[in-house]
């Protein structure tokens, strides 16, 4: 995750890290600054919290029929069943803060 959060601060900037902390980071990019640790374990956070939020899209991604059979339902069931079909979805996998 440290990576991703390097790319976010800085990107286009170029550094290696060796491992999985902090210690192990070099910054090769000349002429811009390298995040300070606090910056980035900040930024790991938030896109930790990020992920966290979003887990409804992804498991909601992998429950839906896939595009082919979307289009057999519409066209054998109709707009309804097509609808009702992608609201099963929804209503099992729901938005944090939706209404159940």
């Amino acid at each position: 995750m440290i990576e991703k959060a390097l790319q976010s601060l800085r990107p286009g900037a170029e550094w290696s890290i060796n491992g999985d902390t902090l210690d192990g980071l070099v910054w090769l990019t000349v002429g811009v600054s390298r995040p300070t640790d606090a910056e980035i374990e900040a930024e790991v956070a938030r896109l930790q919290s990020e992920y966290a939020r979003n887990e409804y899209q992804r498991r909601r991604a992998a429950a839906y029929p896939s595009f082919a059979d979307q289009f057999d339902l519409l066209y054998h069931g109709g707009y309804d069943v097509w609808k009702a079909a992608i609201d099963a979805v929804k209503t099992q996998h729901p938005k944090p803060g939706d209404a159940a």
